[in-house]
């Protein structure tokens, strides 16, 4: 059996929405993972998300675009909440995303605070939890 690529747990007693990935998935299973996410967020009313991603490492821009620019707006629209979501990635990660301009974009653009959207990128967890329930 091949093991699941993300996992999706809902943590009422926190008021949080985890979701792991196990590793990289093509930018369609992603989009179905994120829309699985949407499902469960709307299924517990958990509108803080801690998006784990420190083991995905291919970047994909269009993928970027799309989480940015579509899903978490979209997102925010159906939220009973305002939608916080931290990004715990890896300092690898971290790195690429700072050296790449089009990431860069994207970042710049998903936390800016104009968005529908609360987004903040973490290399620790810690933090982003604290960040999360702040």
């Amino acid at each position: 059996m091949l093991p699941e690529l993300v996992t999706i747990t809902p943590r009422p007693d926190l008021g949080i929405l985890v979701a792991r990935w196990a590793d990289d998935a093509p930018r369609q299973q992603l989009k179905e993972h994120f829309s699985a996410l949407l499902t469960a967020a709307q299924h517990h009313n958990l509108w803080r998300w801690l998006l784990d991603v420190r083991r995905r490492d291919s970047l994909d821009p269009e993928f970027g675009q799309w989480t940015t620019h579509t899903f978490f707006p979209e997102a925010a629209q159906v939220a009973t909440a305002p939608l916080r979501i931290a990004v715990h990635c890896s300092p690898a990660r971290l790195t690429v995303y700072e050296a790449s301009a089009s990431q860069r974009e994207y970042i710049t653009y998903g936390t800016s605070p104009e968005r529908p959207y609360q987004l903040q990128l973490f290399i620790e967890e810690g933090p982003a939890m604290e960040w999360l329930l702040g």
